[in-house]
């Protein structure tokens, strides 16, 4: 988030429109339904102090904030400290004069000399300074200014809202405030300026005494949202009412090895590590409506009325599998043009994302087709709020019956989860065809998990933990994360080790080990390009570039520095001994997917697959894996066209499949560099030939 320099209006400071400007304000963070947050806000005279902390799902940002105003009524001074959500320290500072601006974040030292009004994006600040950059942007005849570090931001006038709560009635004004992230931020405002919510379709800030409107707006940002991404549809989707050939291309044709699956769940058979793939020579690719409708010798002469894409050699590849995703609408078209045309979520607003499914299969918006996972949570006062939460192993049972009913093809068992109702979910979950994964619930550990029947692990961090932890430590704070320092001094040959392993082996078991947010969490570090996004980060917008500069856990003192870092390396090469095993690895990233799904993929070549194999997990493996490769998975002529292409050959370097010229996803064609440029990212690859 951010501030404002160099605004030279005279407007008295706590004037907006000739209305006074609000002394104290207090708003409530609510995340499905749950008031999890609070933003407090205090003024005296030129001086405003606000404090910030959401605790979700057991973590959250903590934040104190202190301006200093001028007779501008924009920041003089600004001073933001306190933690991260993941416990990363806060010491951000800003100060202005009449010439220059300079600021202090985690990525170090900036300042800029004032010419024109330019407005500072605070990088910690809370939900409140997005009313003070609206204001300040309304105040501009263009309602557009430069911003600092980077950009533009600007604001986009919506609809009036009219809001009623413990105050009264209320006339607010929906703005779009577009330049801070990929994108735009939902803000009202009353008729005196004051924010009255910051409204996403996932959660509200909203004023204290109106909180009963907040599913209204919630629906209301959805409804908003939608429109944003049904109109970039319209503009991106191309649907040619022809057969499309695209020729002269490399296809990568996955290997057909053993039956991935579990025997404790629905799919049954061995599980078999990836045998890897080759390329084709090149070939020509036709699709028609939504299948491929032939697969031929390049030198096959085309038939009329054929619209030809010239693929230059390039590789085609089958749509890839994010298998851990949390999936909204912000994500869905990123990651169709990151080649992901499947992603299995793994937990959400059940109805948020039913609709979004409805939306995406009748070709409203673009996005990937979707396997969901019913989450299931139990009651504390560290619960997560998707899917179903219960406080009984019989309506823990009763939820397992529900997702069944609905056509959810696993279930997953998160935190805060009683370890003795799941035997009882795992036996009903079997006995409906459904599939088991999750989190290992606070105080319990992964081998009782294994033995109550889970069919696959969630995250190598709970998959580790209880050979390092004592079985009262709490995992429901972060705990879980941050008692990753103790994994430099364990010993991957000890006993408990090999039992579990074996365990896993036994049973035929997989795991979803997201080694890329284990990266973010051990690895980031203030100041510094993630090691993970080297390869894109100078293409997004400057607020993504600035905020992934930020280090997540704090590692400030060198001592925790060097545990982190080593506790990744012990990830990775526990990683490496279960694939070395057999044990079947599972690729999805809990991070978004797009970008970060790519980092995921390269990881695993630390854990010993080779490209060949890395790619037939994330395509042909997946597809087998959840029961789908009678139409996914590979290119072959009748199945679903699901491909992307990519100019180089990621058998011979993985980091291809990050420059990608074009994706189809059932039939219809979109090319990358039509869809970054909505969402301020400059694209990686250039749009192919298109013959009509």
């Amino acid at each position: 988030m951010k501030t404002l320099v160099a605004l030279t209006l005279c407007i008295p400071a706590l004037l907006f429109n000739g209305a006074t400007l609000a002394q104290a304000e207090r708003f409530t963070v609510i995340v499905g339904g749950d008031r999890v947050g609070r933003v407090e806000v205090e003024r005296s005279g030129n001086s405003v102090k606000i404090v910030y902390d959401i605790k979700n799902n057991g973590r959250g940002p903590t934040i104190d904030e202190t301006l200093k105003l001028g007779a501008d009524g924009l920041p003089q001074q600004w001073r933001i400290s306190g933690t991260t959500t993941f416990g990363s320290k806060v010491d951000e500072r800003f100060e202005r004069n009449a010439k220059r601006a300079t600021w202090t974040d985690s990525t170090g030292k900036g300042s800029a000399a004032l010419g024109e009004p330019a407005i500072y994006v605070a990088q910690s600040s809370s939900p409140w300074s997005l009313g003070l950059y609206a204001r300040a942007l309304l105040r501009d005849s263009d309602r557009q200014m430069p911003a600092l570090p980077g950009g533009i931001l600007a604001l986009e006038k919506g609809s009036v809202v009219p809001v009623t709560g413990a105050s009264g009635a209320l006339n607010t004004t929906a703005y779009a405030l577009r330049g801070l992230d990929l994108q735009p931020s939902d803000v009202l405002l009353d008729d005196a300026g004051n924010l009255f919510a910051f409204v996403t379709p996932q959660f509200i800030v909203v004023r204290a005494g109106y909180e009963p409107e907040e599913q209204r707006l919630r629906e209301l940002a959805t409804t908003w949202s939608t429109d944003r991404y049904v109109a970039i549809e319209k503009r991106v989707a191309h649907r040619y009412a022809a057969p499309v050939r695209i020729r002269n291309v490399r296809v990568f044709e996955p290997q057909i090895g053993p039956v991935s699956g579990s025997q404790n769940g629905s799919l049954g058979g061995s599980l078999g590590g990836s045998l890897g793939g080759s390329l084709s020579p090149l070939k020509s690719v036709l699709i028609h409506g939504r299948h491929i409708s032939a697969v031929e010798p390049l030198d096959s002469p085309p038939t009329p009325g054929e619209v030809t894409i010239e693929g230059a050699g390039g590789t085609l590849i089958p749509g890839m599998f994010e298998m851990h995703g949390h999936l909204s609408q912000d994500e869905a078209l990123l990651n169709l043009a990151a080649g992901i045309t499947s992603v299995r979520d793994m937990g959400n607003d059940n109805a948020v994302l039913d609709a979004l499914i409805a939306s995406i299969e009748n070709g409203t918006l673009g996005g990937p087709r979707v396997t969901r996972s019913g989450f299931i949570e139990g009651k504390s006062p560290f619960n997560a709020a998707n899917g179903i939460l219960v406080d009984s192993e019989s309506k823990a049972v009763d939820a397992v019956r529900w997702y069944a009913a609905r056509g959810y093809w696993q279930i997953k068992i998160y935190n805060s989860m009683n370890p003795a109702w799941v035997p009882a979910v795992i036996q009903e979950a079997h006995r409906l065809g459904l599939r088991i994964a999750g989190h290992v619930p606070a105080f319990s550990n992964a081998d009782a998990m294994i033995q109550a029947g889970y069919d696959e692990m969630t995250h190598i961090n709970q998959f580790m933990l209880g050979w390092v932890l004592q079985p009262e430590e709490d995992t429901r704070t972060l705990l879980r994360l941050t008692a990753l320092k103790r994994l430099p001094k364990l010993d991957l040959d000890s006993d408990r080790v090999r039992r579990t392993i074996d365990m896993m082996v036994e049973r035929k078991l997989a795991i979803d080990p997201t080694l890329g947010i284990h990266e973010q969490l051990t690895l980031n570090r203030d100041g510094q390009v993630p090691p993970g996004a080297v390869d894109y980060l100078d293409h997004m917008p400057i607020g993504v570039q600035r905020n992934a500069k930020q280090s997540l856990t704090d590692a400030a003192a060198p001592e925790d520095d060097k545990a982190y870092r080593e506790a990744f390396e012990k990830i990775i090469a526990t990683v490496r001994r279960l694939h070395e095993r057999g044990v079947f690895i599972v690729p999805g990233t809990d991070t978004g997917g797009s970008f970060t799904y790519h980092r995921e993929l390269e990881l695993y070549q630390r854990a010993g697959m080779s490209a060949a194999q890395v790619l037939q997990r994330a395509t042909l493996d997946m597809a087998r894996y959840l029961r789908q490769d009678q139409q996914l998975g590979s290119i072959e002529k009748g199945k679903l066209a699901d491909f992307f292409l990519v100019p180089g050959d990621p058998l011979q370097d993985l980091k291809a499949i990050k420059t990608i010229s074009m994706v189809v996803k059932d039939g219809t064609v979109y090319f990358p560099s039509e869809i970054y440029p909505q969402f301020g990212i400059r694209p990686f690859a250039e749009k192919p030939r298109v013959m009509q």
